[in-house]
């Protein structure tokens, strides 16, 4: 039968889909849907009309019939039934007939020509408050202790009353873990105390229906003390026997009890045997006695244990619980089918229960089997399906679910219709919405075959199906959290084969309404004035309304009372003046209120009368008359002694009473002579003390407790120190207040060995073997006995360093700059002390490249606890490396492992150290380079690219070429006469490349050629047209860190010609914004100035037009490690002298050159050379103050086009001088299919008219000033 079922379901799958519930608009035709029906269990008052409900729609509209215990109700014929206009509901009037005569099962019918909907059963009863019966309870006479039950035996009523005791002045009788009420009403007591004796115990039982209260005669309890009962083991007075059972049903309350007597009063402990019980939805009541599970379920089925246990014993209870279950919905009742003709569906009536339910199908009320056969309807027990279904197949099917516990029964109709789409949301229907608010814009359609729903906003560019737009099989779309970018114009489409229909409604997203300052809570005297604050902020487009209450009311009507803007003055303030005030801001969409408190009080007088009773050794009963409250209630009172014997003139805090109470009784300590006073605290503080008590002295005693906080330590390998935490005065209960302080070794079977110390705190006991376990214990000794035995601490002897290395300690290279090191942990016996870790120590013995220095630092790791691995971050690439390892404890560090070394691989190379052009001739430059400083490894070659500046400020084509190793210069041919161009040159090792140093240049002008061939080079590979783009256009993207910063690498093939890179410190978004660095159409960069220890986000961005989206990569995550900076001084760099000392000294040479060719009258060769050239890209050496043309000494420095340059012409370098950072990302810049930037400089070209001297201050380069005397000269 199962796999027939899954077959039958699978080929409902295949032949359609399963159609939704739809809300037929009532215009249309549809069989009767029953709305609104009494409960199934329905009690009535006997003093009210009865008043059944059923209504029902339907289009036509449904008439309506009742059965009345299972025969036609035919309401004509009893005048004192009416059934209501267009509806089925019978209001019954019962002022000629008893209610009781129309008790019964009734079940109301809704028909037109498309079907029929009928009713659950609705079970009329009648309710019942009886009387008590009249009896008379004779008085019960008891001893005291015994266990005593007194019977409530409430009358039965409908529903069933609710029981509680109570006295003759309508006070509920106290209850406790002795005397509770049990849950059919009666009063049982564990055992009687003569306290218990009184004459009006009183029953009651309330009806919650009819809301009466029936009373039961009084009991009256005698308790006699004449002999004594000696004290018992529990035994259980309710449930009786050693086990029994109880059935509960699903989602009902499973109440379990267990009411024991005993002397004392047992405690009571629940258990569940074959499991925990769940602890959310179990609670204990009538402490303990009942364990009440609410919705219980198959889960909590099983063995419950309730144990009564006292001193003398034990007792338990097994209380076996079975869970049945009427029947309930697995995934809901079944709901109405809308379908076209031709169209499949599918009615499931999906129900369980315990035991299992059987289930039944009506078809208009009439069962299935005895309908009219229709080919399109299958019925497969719980479910019916129809395929290819026609018009006239339209009907009302009934599912009814029963089993022992009860029945489930409901109506889900089948409408075959064909009907165009329509959306029954209004049109041109606004939306308002609070921002971070859930916002849901409503498209109630309908049409049949099921229309599809597709949203769209303003433009209609695309649909929205994703976030943050939820749809909804309604058609309602939700945007979980709305912001102001969400207000617009939204259009709902519904289509189906019969046609489409559109509605447009709106979205408005408003601020939210805050109160930024709220009212404080106050505390005022009399007489003087306060103000609430309260100040608001709300969208501008909203009406706001301030409203302030006052006790949830309006405000009184008084003229102390100042209402402002933001604020509420109360003035001449008097008691009746305290209350809680509320200000409330409302608009039409969301509301804001805030509260404070005004209290009005003064502190209260100090307590009067002191007086000292039932005096005893240990105890004394105080009592006072409390002061004036002054119209504050006294909250407590707090009641202070002084000890005249051992601190006179301090008073303690001795216990507090509640503010009701006018008497304590006090527990008191020996050997203390007592002074007590008494403070009362209200609202606005403390009292003044009272005037003090009379001496009261009590006699001297034995301790009472033993000093706390015992604790044993070695201070020395060799000994123990034993400390505690001294008795007070008041501890001490008597004079010589001395410690006797023992101790032996733990795991040696020894005696006490035992000393006596007297005004001290610890004891050190030499000669301890070291590190070994003492158990311990010190007991307080007066002159009137010893303390109670003291509980055993336990401590440990002395530490001294471990005597032993790790072994077998390895270390495994994770990659360039991280490793892993492994070692045995030391054996506990040979740490000799609290192991608190381990150390490795690191230092790095040289580099594995010849070229770089030795280091000889030493670092450590320490590794807390008994681990056995550890990892060593922050490793140099392609060094040697020494370690060792050791244990350490509280004493200091173990013995060294032996000393190992390892070698860590190649990394990515540091920027070349320097970059200079010299020979600059007609159509060649020569290149010269020095390695990098940090190699990281061995230098596998260089890559050097460079790019031309036309005279129109465009970057041209980038040329790239391979250099060996070994190489530290190039000359390349075949320039461009005149020329400026750029270099980039980076370093390689195996593992790749490392960050570019920068550097410019100019080639020499020529009268005749212009052009010229450019050198040999490949561009860069491009992607393979065939291949499909990405949905992002980055890819590859990669970072990895030196010491020249982050160098971020990646692959890019979109259109768009703005690139950049971001970045931002993690976990700082919304304090710090993205920062920016353009690539200027590399495919990699140096981000620099990067802080260490922190992790930085990183994505690409490329950025096409205003209107386009931006394009992101994925985020990296790069983390600079904390390493310590090593700055070097460059003025104390021999090198760097020496380059200043040949700048000077080449100055010196053109002033005297200058000097003496102004004195001559003559020209300067290269003016000669000038005359003959008209080329305005060359400026000579100005005559008249001797300065050089602008390219001669600035070049180097002009800004690319984007780049803002200040008006007097002056450019200053950026920090990055080696990156394609210096040509910005101007608006002008475009990238060639090969992925050549081409963007313009920035700069005017009339610009390089203007002498250098007169636009910059700013030292000219070392290059470029070789470069300009090469020219010069």
């Amino acid at each position: 039968m199962m796999e027939r079922r899954m077959d039958t379901a699978l080929l409902v799958l295949l032949m359609g889909h399963l159609a939704a519930a739809l809300e037929v608009p009532l215009d249309l035709p549809q069989p009767p849907t029953i709305t609104h029906q009494s409960p199934k269990d329905y009690i009535i008052d006997p003093r009210e009309n009865i008043v059944i409900h059923c209504d029902a729609k339907g289009k036509p509209h449904p008439s309506f019939s009742w059965t009345r215990n299972g025969t036609h109700f035919d309401i004509d014929e009893d005048a004192n039934v009416v059934m209501r206009p267009h509806s089925g509901t019978l209001v019954v009037d019962i002022s000629r007939e008893k209610a009781d005569h129309y008790e019964g099962v009734y079940q109301c019918t809704a028909r037109n020509k498309h079907g029929t909907a009928v009713s659950h059963n609705i079970v009329i009863r009648q309710s019942r408050s009886p009387l008590w019966s009249k009896e008379r309870i004779k008085p019960i006479v008891v001893q005291e202790g015994v266990s005593l039950v007194l019977p409530c035996r409430p009358p039965a009523g409908l529903p069933p009353p609710i029981i509680f005791w109570m006295d003759n002045n309508f006070q509920r009788l106290p209850q406790s873990s002795r005397v509770s009420q049990s849950l059919n009403g009666d009063l049982y007591f564990s055992n009687v105390l003569r306290e218990d004796s009184r004459n009006d115990y009183i029953c009651y039982a309330r009806f919650p229906h009819t809301q009466t209260i029936q009373q039961k005669q009084p009991i009256t309890v005698k308790v006699l003390n004449q002999d004594p009962v000696d004290e018992r083991k529990p035994t259980f007075l309710i449930p009786s026997g050693s086990s029994s059972s109880q059935t509960v049903l699903r989602g009902q309350v499973l109440e379990l009890e267990c009411i024991a007597e005993g002397l004392p009063t047992p405690e009571i402990f629940w258990t569940k045997v074959s499991g925990d019980l769940p602890s959310e939805r179990t609670s204990f009541l009538y402490y303990k006695k009942n364990l009440r599970i609410v919705n219980a379920s198959a889960a909590d089925a099983g063995d419950y244990r309730c144990e009564a246990k006292n001193k003398l014993g034990s007792v338990h209870h097994t209380i076996h619980v079975s869970v049945k279950a009427s029947p309930y919905w697995i995934a809901g009742a079944p709901r109405n089918l809308v379908l076209a003709p031709g169209e499949n569906g599918v009615l499931t009536c999906r129900a369980s229960g315990t035991p299992k339910p059987s289930i039944t199908w009506s078809m208009n009320g009439i069962p299935i089997e005895n309908s009219p056969p229709d080919l399109s309807r299958k019925v497969e027990d719980d479910t019916i399906i129809f395929t290819d279904i026609q018009m006239g197949s339209s009907a009302v099917y009934q599912c009814n679910v029963s089993n022992g516990h009860g029945y489930l029964m409901a109506n889900a109709f089948v409408n075959v219709l064909s009907e165009a789409p329509r959306v029954l949301t209004p049109a041109n229907k606004v939306y308002q919405v609070i921002k971070n608010h859930r916002a849901r814009i409503d498209c109630a359609f309908f049409g049949s075959p099921i229309p599809k729903i597709t949203w769209f906003k303003d433009s209609r560019s695309s649909t929205l199906d994703g976030d943050p737009y939820i749809q909804h099989d309604n058609g309602t779309l939700e945007i979980h959290t709305a912001q102001a970018r969400n207000s617009g114009k939204y259009t709902c489409a519904a289509r189906n084969m019969l046609g489409i229909y559109e509605n447009h409604v709106y979205l408005e997203v408003k601020e939210p309404t805050r109160i930024l300052r709220q009212p404080e809570y106050k505390v005022v005297q009399r007489g003087r004035s306060v103000v609430f604050e309260c100040k608001v902020k709300h969208d501008p487009t909203l009406v706001p309304t301030m409203t302030w209450l006052k006790d949830d009311g309006e405000l009184p009507d008084d003229d102390r009372l100042i209402v402002d803007s933001d604020s509420l003055t109360i003035t001449d303030v008097t008691e009746s003046d305290g209350g809680v005030y509320t200000c409330v801001m409302n608009t039409t969409l969301d509301h804001d209120s805030a509260s404070a408190e005004l209290t009005v009080v003064e502190r209260p007088d100090p307590p009067t009368d002191l007086e000292l009773t039932d005096q005893k050794k240990r105890s004394v009963q105080l009592t006072w008359t409390p002061g004036d409250e002054h119209n504050s209630p006294i909250q407590k009172f707090l009641i202070q002694y002084e000890d005249s014997l051992h601190h006179r003139g301090h008073w303690h805090n001795l216990t507090e009473v509640p503010g009701t109470r006018t008497t304590a009784h006090l527990k008191l300590s020996p050997y203390v002579h007592y002074t007590f006073r008494v403070l009362a605290l209200n609202a606005m503080g403390f009292s003044r003390p009272s005037f003090p008590s009379r001496m009261f002295k009590t006699e001297p005693a034995g301790p009472d407790e033993n000093p706390k906080d015992v604790e044993g330590f070695g201070t020395e390998h060799d000994n123990l120190v034993i400390s505690w935490k001294p008795l007070t005065g008041l501890q001490s209960n008597g004079p010589g207040l001395r410690y006797r302080v023992m101790w032996r070794q733990k795991a040696v079977e020894s005696d006490w060995s035992t000393v006596t110390v007297s005004n001290n705190s610890r004891f050190v006991v030499s000669g301890t073997p070291t590190f070994v376990p003492y158990e311990l214990k010190v007991q307080a000794v007066n002159d009137h006995g010893v303390g109670p035995e003291p509980a055993i601490a336990r401590g440990y002897s002395g530490e001294d360093l471990p005597v032993a290395a790790p072994e077998n300690v390895q270390l495994v290279v994770l990659n360039s700059t991280l490793a892993e090191v492994h070692w045995d942990p030391v054996p506990h016996k040979l740490i000799r002390g609290h192991l608190k870790g381990y150390k490795v120590y690191y230092w790095k013995e040289r580099s594995l490249h010849k070229h770089n220095p030795y280091h000889m630092e030493k670092l450590i790791l320490m590794f807390s606890g008994n681990h056995s691995r550890g990892m060593v971050p922050g490793l140099h690439p392609f060094s040697l490396y020494s370690f060792n390892v050791r244990v350490y404890n509280g004493k200091g560090e173990g013995p060294v492992s032996p000393t190992q070394q390892f070698e860590t691989p190649e990394g990515v190379p540091g920027a070349p150290t320097s970059l200079i052009v010299t020979n600059s001739n007609l159509d060649t430059l020569t290149l010269e380079w020095s390695p990098p400083h940090d190699r990281k490894g061995r230098i596998t070659g260089y890559t050097l690219k460079y790019q031309p500046v036309n005279n129109s400020n465009e970057l041209g084509p980038v040329e790239e070429l391979a250099l060996l190793a070994n190489e530290t210069s190039v000359t390349l041919p075949n320039l461009k006469y005149s020329t400026r161009y750029k270099f980039y040159l980076n370093a390689k090792t195996i593992r790749g490349e490392g960050p570019a140093i920068s550097q410019e240049a100019v080639t020499i002008v020529d009268e005749g050629s212009t052009q010229s061939s450019h050198p040999i080079a490949q561009p860069p590979p491009r992607r393979p047209p065939n291949e499909a783009l990405p949905v992002s256009p980055f890819g590859n993207v990669s970072s990895s860190v030196g010491e020249e910063g982050a160098l971020i690498s990646w692959e890019y093939w979109g259109p768009e010609k703005n690139v950049y890179v971001e970045y931002i410190v993690e976990n700082s978004e919304g304090e710090q914004e993205w920062q920016k660095e353009p690539v200027n159409g590399s495919q990699n960069v140096v981000l620099k100035g990067l802080k260490g220890g922190l992790s930085y986000r990183v994505r690409l961005v490329a950025k096409g037009h205003h209107d386009q989206p931006l394009h992101h990569s994925e985020e990296l995550l790069v983390t600079v490690p904390a390493v310590a900076s090593r700055q070097v001084d460059i003025a104390t760099q021999g090198w760097f002298i020496g380059l200043m000392c040949a700048i000077a000294l080449l100055i010196l040479i053109l002033l005297i050159i200058c000097f003496i060719q102004r004195n001559k009258g003559g020209k300067y060769p290269v003016k000669e050379k000038e005359d003959a050239h008209t080329d305005p890209e060359f400026q000579p050496m100005k005559e008249d103050d001797c300065t050089f043309g602008e390219y001669s000494d600035n070049e180097d420095h002009k800004p690319l086009k984007g780049s803002r340059t200040p008006s007097n012409g002056t450019v200053k370098r950026d920090d990055s001088d080696d990156s394609l950072v210096d040509y910005g990302e101007g608006g002008d810049g475009q990238f060639n299919e090969d992925g050549s930037f081409i963007g313009q400089y920035s700069g005017k070209s009339g610009s390089r008219d203007t002498a250098v001297g007169h636009e910059s201050s700013e030292a000219p380069s070392p290059i470029n000033a070789m470069n300009s005397l090469n020219s010069f000269v």
